[in-house]
């Protein structure tokens, strides 16, 4: 059973390459706190707040950051395996390049992120919030996407491969250069519109 820790904060605190294994974090803060190059397996973070911590080259693996708040962080070359994030929300954070593979990004508010090369990969992302995120140049593919907030974000020069694409709107999105697939195109084609046969 893992070791449950609520309504702690931490400020200022160097946890520089730890491994931070089963345990449960809830309503805890986090305030200029080191984590880069730590690491979590089957760890949760429930209802905490991330203000200013390093996440720099972390490695997470089937852990969960359920309804957290993450305001100003760096996650340089962070990935994260099998990880849920349901409900958390990122604000003005670093989040390039992430590397994320599998897991659960229901309900995550990335709006207006910096996403430029990421690769998320085979991950549910069902109605995430991904407004005016700016996407160019990365890889996002055999994403759940149904049901996201798409509008104004740039997916320019992507590879969309695989990926739920019905809820964007090709006339409220940049996505010049993105590479779909051919059964990707007629669900595009569909939302402008077109009747095919």
């Amino acid at each position: 059973m893992a070791d449950e820790i609520e309504g702690v904060t931490y400020r200022g605190e160097d946890w520089y390459g730890e491994e931070i294994t089963d345990r449960r974090y809830v309503n805890c803060s986090f305030h200029d706190v080191d984590l880069s190059e730590a690491v979590t397996r089957g760890t949760e973070f429930v209802g905490c707040t991330f203000g200013g911590v390093s996440f720099n080259s972390s490695r997470h693996t089937d852990s969960a950051l359920l309804r957290c708040t993450f305001l100003r962080c760096n996650f340089f070359e962070a990935s994260l395996v099998g990880c849920k994030l349901i409900g958390s929300v990122f604000t003005d954070c670093d989040l390039r390049p992430l590397t994320v593979t599998g897991g659960d990004w229901s309900f995550t508010g990335l709006g207006r992120a910096d996403l430029r090369g990421a690769r998320f990969t085979g991950v549910r992302m069902r109605e995430a919030d991904l407004t005016g995120a700016n996407c160019a140049g990365g890889a996002f593919t055999d994403l759940d996407l149904s049901g996201a907030l798409l509008a104004r974000a740039d997916f320019t020069g992507c590879d969309l491969r695989g990926s739920d694409l019905s809820a964007l709107d090709p006339t409220a999105v940049r996505a010049a250069g993105a590479l779909i697939t051919a059964e990707q195109a007629m669900t595009v084609a569909a939302a402008l519109g077109f009747e095919i046969r």
